[in-house]
């Protein structure tokens, strides 16, 4: 090489290092902070206690931010201390539930308060409700912070719950969908379920995919994949949310159920189970006595093609589905099959709107939030897209921005189903509060399984069987106001005190 060449190209790396060196010696003067000098990001959350092992928000949230921010240190401070309940043995009624929504405050208002708060739907709508929380839209506009990526579960769901703003982010959602047994649909010579359908669509399209007698019968749809369960656990907590049907008023103090709307939810139902469509509280379902041979998912209606459509959670897919679809040839019994997804049914009262799917960690900023910058940016660090891409590895939940949400391993379905429909929003009549100030008050739901049973039966109904159960489940209320932690056979109506 030419001698002039060869020094001018060393001067040329040598001046280049001589100021990469002092670049790279002011970032790491930047990091490091002198112990005790850090600011300090406080972050509410609804439980801790027991050790005050905090591991398991930290690795999901917190490591990395504070690895990547060593001038910040963060400090997680529960609103309820789960200890108080663990030793509190107390057995004449006196104890109550802690009320987590004004724990929250607490710890919101205080001398010391906390900077960012994570919630689920519930308390994040009394929150934004009370002016609690910091409004994020401006914070977004001011960085350009882009949200069109957000699936709408997520992104409506929130704006549904703060009057068309945004007060709170989700990077994370859970969500279901209906699950369809594409070879079953194919041999009965019926299309498939497609997106946005209402329940009696589905119901239809589930009487003529339903065949078979006794053991072999073939159901169309079902709430759960499980065998044995009952339909009217499944009503309570998929099929009426969207509706906003209550059980019990919101001062807690009387029953709800006796409405021509909760009569035809118990005649639609009954009739679908008595038609064998939906699978009842028989043996038919019981692996026992069936004749069929046992295989790892006998359990599972879906997978032992005992119905043609259940709805599912996203982990169902890789826990259970896709490894059995994988080494089908492997299991003794187990017949392979197509399947693929469709959104979950909804009502014509509130189209879009899905029970199952839920916001579950919302990060919020307190309106009194000693550090809001940190808070703000902690935020925006936790939804963000490098954060998503590397969350969305999981198998057992769904980020929040669509771009990183694809299917594994090659296979290929309609995921686009299990973020196209909107959460439940919570109402008023929220029934927390209630089992808060009397923790037994689920009593009042025992009633109701045993005269639904009845009105399957034949024994009553609709109509009597609603009348009845708003009956039995008010001295059920009155007995729980004597004593909120009373006990009793809430099926005779005769609840009694510890």
């Amino acid at each position: 090489m030419n001698r002039k060449k060869w020094v001018r190209k060393l001067l040329m790396v040598t001046l280049t290092l001589s100021m990469i060196f002092p670049l790279l010696a002011a970032c790491s003067n930047k990091n490091e902070v002198e112990p005790g000098q850090e600011r300090v990001l406080r972050i509410g959350v609804e439980y801790g206690g027991y050790g005050g092992d905090d591991t398991y928000f930290r690795q999901q949230y917190t490591d990395v931010y504070e690895y990547a921010n060593k001038g910040v240190r963060i400090e997680i401070v529960p609103a309820i201390d789960a200890s108080e309940q663990r030793y509190d043995n107390s057995t004449d009624g006196s104890r109550k539930e802690p009320d987590r929504v004004e724990a929250y405050k607490k710890m919101m208002t205080s001398a010391n308060p906390v900077d960012i708060v994570v919630t689920d739907a519930n308390q994040f709508r009394k929150l934004v409700q009370d002016g609690m929380l910091k409004q994020l839209d401006p914070l977004i506009q001011q960085d350009k912070v882009d949200t069109s990526d957000y699936v709408p579960t997520v992104i409506d769901g929130i704006k549904a719950m703060g009057n068309n703003n945004l007060y709170g982010l989700a990077p994370t959602f859970y969500s279901q969908a209906l699950f369809y047994n594409k070879t079953m649909f194919q041999e009965a010579g019926v299309n498939p379920p497609t997106d946005n359908m209402t329940w009696e669509d589905m119901f239809n399209l589930a009487r003529r995919v339903s065949k078979g007698e006794g053991a072999d019968r073939q159901y169309g749809f079902s709430f759960n994949r499980y065998r044995g369960t009952e339909p009217f656990w499944d009503i309570i907590h998929t099929y009426i949310p969207p509706l906003n049907l209550q059980l019990i008023d919101e001062k807690g103090e009387k029953m709800t159920v006796n409405s021509p709307k909760w009569e035809t939810v118990f005649s639609t139902f009954s009739k679908l189970v008595n038609e064998k469509v939906i699978p009842g509280d028989n043996e038919d379902m019981d692996m026992a006595g069936s004749g069929e041979e046992y295989n790892p998912f006998s359990h599972d209606n879906f997978l032992s093609g005992h119905v043609a459509m259940v709805i599912g959670e996203y982990s169902y897919i890789n826990s259970d589905l896709a490894d059995a679809m994988k080494n089908a040839e492997k299991i003794k019994g187990f017949k392979k099959f197509d399947w693929d997804v469709v959104t979950v049914p909804s009502h014509p009262e509130a189209p879009g709107v899905a029970g199952g799917v839920s916001l579950s960690n919302i990060f919020s900023i307190n309106q009194q939030a000693s550090n809001p910058d940190d808070a703000w940016d902690f935020i925006k660090f936790v939804n963000s897209e490098d954060w998503a891409k590397i969350r969305s590895r999981s198998s057992w939940e769904m980020v929040s921005r669509k771009k990183f949400i694809t299917a594994k391993d090659g296979s290929n379905f309609n995921i686009a189903a299990f973020y196209s429909v909107k959460p439940v929003p919570p109402t008023s009549a929220d029934l927390s509060e209630v089992f808060n100030k009397m923790p037994n008050a689920w009593q009042v739901q025992e009633p109701g399984q045993t005269l639904f049973k009845d009105v399957v039966s034949g024994k009553k109904t609709s109509a009597d069987a609603v009348k009845e159960w708003e009956t039995k489940g008010n001295q059920i209320l009155q007995q729980l106001k004597k004593n909120p932690n009373g006990t009793g056979d809430p099926v005779q109506g005769n609840v009694y005190g510890n």
